[in-house]
């Protein structure tokens, strides 16, 4: 199969005063406490089993700890993105060098828009979020891309999130974690679904690695329902806090692009 590889960034400095901010706030953020709890999550993907690229902060942009809006990453190919945020356009270019050598490239284009964390893949099908971050421009520009490679591009309404993966993640290949209230939910027909706390709106974004389930530790009644569910598939749950990144409107999938070396595969 591959080993797991996991790329991430460190957070850069401005993060904590000039990230962008479309549907909360902006509130104090201490470096400190995002450099602490980003080598917590690296360390959780490594005991997830992934191997942790840890790419050098790049200061001057300050959302750029986000890696998965730059690519979406296949078995296939890789496609960088064209942010919807224009202080984001830089990013994609400063990381395709880290994936060129596991992976083809191919690109979205001016003027569509198209950011990662919209892109959630369930087998063969992409479900990608009609955002503030991606247009249907960018959609149709992902379903040209990757249809000779087998893939259905599925879109879906997003409201009151910053992309879909905010309101929606996948636990299993069947079983999805979800705000309703947030997204068309007509899209997922025929899967199971488990709804976040009302109180804990945020809570829907999980990252699953192999037969392991990492998870927000400051959405206690989420994790709740999430323990309940991996307990009865034989998953294991790590729970890691990155509650000062959700300052940011970033989640646990934000951070890294996680993906199985082909190449390691051998002849």
């Amino acid at each position: 199969m591959g080993k797991i590889v996991a790329i991430t960034r460190a957070p850069a400095l401005s993060l904590s005063t000039a990230c962008e901010l479309t549907f909360i706030g902006r509130s104090r953020m201490s470096f400190d406490t995002l450099q602490r709890q980003h080598a917590t999550y690296c360390a959780a993907l490594a005991d997830a089993g992934a191997e942790v690229v840890l790419l050098e902060a790049e200061h001057t942009l300050p959302d750029s700890v986000f890696v998965e809006d730059a690519l979406v990453v296949l078995d296939e190919l890789a496609v960088t993105t064209r942010p919807g945020a224009a202080s984001r356009r830089p990013e994609p270019a400063l990381i395709e060098e880290s994936i060129a050598h596991f992976r083809t490239i191919a690109r979205i284009v001016a003027p569509a828009t198209l950011e990662g964390a919209d892109v959630l893949r369930i087998g063969r099908r992409l479900f990608v979020g009609i955002s503030t971050r991606t247009d249907q421009a960018g959609i149709a520009q992902l379903a040209d891309i990757v249809r000779p490679h087998g893939y259905e591009v599925v879109p879906v309404h997003v409201s009151g999130s910053l992309h879909l993966k905010t309101a929606c993640t996948a636990l299993d290949a069947e079983t999805l974690l979800l705000n309703p209230a947030w997204i068309d939910t007509a899209a997922f027909a025929g899967f199971d679904t488990i709804a976040v706390a009302a109180d804990e709106p945020f809570a829907a974004n999980v990252l699953p690695i192999g037969s392991n389930v990492i998870a927000n530790l400051a959405f206690p009644r989420t994790l709740e329902r999430i323990l309940a569910h991996t307990g009865r598939h034989g998953l294991r749950t790590i729970a890691v806090d990155i509650s000062e990144f959700g300052k940011a409107e970033g989640g646990l999938t934000c951070m890294s692009l996680v993906f199985r070396d082909q190449a390691a595969d051998g002849p």
